[in-house]
Formats: C-alpha cells, structure tokens, sequence
C-alpha cells in the first residue's frame, strides 16, 4: 500500500513533577465532591500516572531512529514544556486550552483528553497516538499499522476480562472491555453499525474479553469525527471527568477499537511487543529482556507503577539508564544544551516556544 501523505504523530505528555501543576492538581481534587471521589477509578490519581521520568525524550528518540519517515508530531500539555525540548518546525505544542472547552478544564483524565486529539487543526487522516511511556522498538513499516481496510490492533497479554458488569475496583482498561460490551449490545443509542441491528446481534462480530495492548494506536481521523457526530452522548460522558473515574473509561484506548474491528475497519495483529511494570518485583529482568530484545520489538511500554517512589528512587533511575542504553543519541527536538538546573518548565516557557516555533 503507497502512503502519499505523512502519518503525524500525537503524544500525551504530563510533568507530574512540577509545583505549579501539583498544586492545581491538588485544588482540583479538593473541590471534588464526596460522590466523585468515591467515584475516582483504581490508580486515578496515584503519582505514577502523572510523574515525568524522561521517557518522551526517549520515545522521541525512538521514533526518529526506527520511523524517520514520520509526519508533524504534535505535543498535548497542560501548559508544561519539557526542558529538554527544543523548538522544531516539525513538532507543534498543543495546550489543553486550545482543545477542550475551558469550561470543562482542569482534567486531569488521559480518557478525556485523548477524546479531543483528532480535532488538532491540520492533523493528516492517518496518524499514531502515543502516551509518552510508548516506545517504538524496531523500524516502522507502514503497512504493518494501515491497510486498505483501515487499521490494525493488538490485543494485550494480560488475562482475559470477566464477563461481568463493571466493577468500581477494576482497572481502568478492564471496564473499558466491559462498557464497550454494553455499548455495541445496545447499538449506543441512537447509532448502528447498520440499519438491520447492533454489532453485538450481528453474527459476524464476537466480543473479544481482552484488553488492548499498551502500543502505539494507528488511527484514521475521519472516523473519529463520523463517531463524534453519531454518538455524542459518549464523547460527552468520558468529557466530564476531572479525574479518572471507574464507570467512564476510555472510549479512544478501547470502544473506537472495537467499533472499528465491528465494522471491518479494524482487524487484529500480531505484533512482537513487551510491557513492563516498574512496580514488579521482577521489573530488573524485564528490563534486561528489554535490552536483548530491543530492534526485534515492534513497540514496547514501560510504564510507571512506582506509586511509592521518590524523587531518586533506585527503579526510577535504572528505567532512565535502561533508555539511556537503548537510545543515546539525542533527536533532533532536543535543546543542544540543557536548561539551567533547577528550571521549571511551565506556562511562560510554552509561549517562548510558541515564539520559537513561529520565528
């Protein structure tokens, strides 16, 4: 399949670290009410979510050495920069104020936020969405991700979801499988997949009780916007969160997957991949298979369930030198010289950028 226009790339990034931010992030959680925080999802407010352990840099590293070929990258924060960066005309940063309506802001929910991204102006139809824990680890054919048909999807290697309704203790991803069922069970609302009936009666669509893996999502942008405009009721339900909530999951990590492989746009892959939690007990041995196994991985995602961790916590330092190790040379977004010790990235730093950026 030819590829006439670039694939952009769109990456969530937070520095959890920062003061400023920690303290709006605090004076959020504080105006919840009772019910909405009894409401808050497993891991929804935890310091692993939110902390910055360098891995953007890194994940851009990766990308510039297996996907070299890639479009715009676009950058979505809460009026954070990281130090490190530099301005580039191929990358664009993309404050949470220029997508979601302020009334809706803070949130602190990825789910949301992610639900606005195909709206960045000038985003190509075909394009990837990272977290910034995502990691390309090998170089990047094109077709492995597009097809004719549209995309591709991977399931997890985690255990399968129960069949159950959903569950307040349940992680996040579990519930999205879950809801995801009752959606496609009922049509969701006022949409069907076709006018005969919903895509959970068709004979041709079974539901899948597996999670999706932690990768890099190929995404096509048009059906994104068919989505939002047909069932507006659940962009809006996951756009109402502060912070994560266990009944609103993700819909973009999740529904938009299983709509697409119901309607044939989707179809699954195997993909070699590896995820790894800093929190286990065994992380050092994944990390080593890591190291091994790094040029022959299609993705891989190490993410961060050092909740208890420290500022200088031993697990935090081996992941950066793990990625230090795989990725040395610096990409082209990298500022050639650090910013002062001590610099803390934040709203005057993004219109520097912005400055940067349009001289």
């Amino acid at each position: 399949m030819q590829f006439e226009t670039p694939v952009d790339i769109v990456y969530l990034w937070v520095n959890g670290n920062d003061p400023v931010w920690r303290e709006k992030r605090q004076r959020a959680a504080e105006k919840l009410s009772p019910s909405n925080r009894g409401a808050m999802a497993r891991y929804g407010n935890v310091e692993g979510r939110f902390r910055d352990n360098d891995e953007l840099r890194y994940s851009l590293r990766a990308l510039e050495r297996f996907f070299p070929g890639h479009g715009h990258v676009y950058l979505v924060t809460d009026g954070q920069l990281p130090s490190w960066l530099g301005a580039s005309d191929r990358l664009t940063v993309i404050d949470h104020r220029d997508l979601i309506p302020a009334a809706s802001l803070p949130t602190f929910d990825s789910g949301n936020i992610e639900s606005y991204i195909h709206r960045i102006p000038n985003l190509s139809e075909r394009y990837f969405y990272f977290n910034d824990d995502v990691f390309f680890g090998a170089p990047v054919d094109l077709a492995d991700w597009f097809g004719a048909h549209g995309t591709y999807v991977a399931w997890s290697d985690d255990p399968d979801v129960s069949d159950e309704p959903l569950r307040s203790d349940a992680n996040s991803l579990e519930n999205a499988c879950r809801l995801s069922r009752q959606w496609l069970d009922s049509g969701f609302g006022a949409m069907q997949l076709d006018k005969a009936q919903p895509a959970a009666k068709r004979p041709d669509y079974q539901h899948t009780f597996r999670t999706f893996a932690h990768s890099p999502r190929p995404m096509l942008k048009s059906l994104l916007l068919e989505l939002e405009l047909h069932a507006p009721d659940m962009f809006d339900k996951v756009r109402s969160t502060v912070f994560r909530v266990w009944d609103k999951p993700t819909i973009v990590s999740d529904f938009v997957l299983r709509w697409a492989l119901a309607r044939g746009i989707a179809k699954v892959r195997d993909y070699t991949h590896l995820y790894v939690s800093t929190g286990d007990a065994d992380m050092a041995s994944e990390l080593g298979e890591l190291l091994d196994s790094c040029g022959e991985l299609d993705f891989f995602c190490i993410n961060d369930t050092t909740d208890d961790a420290h500022a200088h916590d031993a697990r935090l330092t081996r992941v950066r030198q793990t990625l230090e190790q795989l990725f040395p040379v610096a990409s082209g977004f990298e500022r050639p010289l650090e910013c002062p010790a001590g610099a803390t990235p934040g709203q005057p730093a993004l219109r520097e950028f912005a400055e940067l950026n349009a001289a």
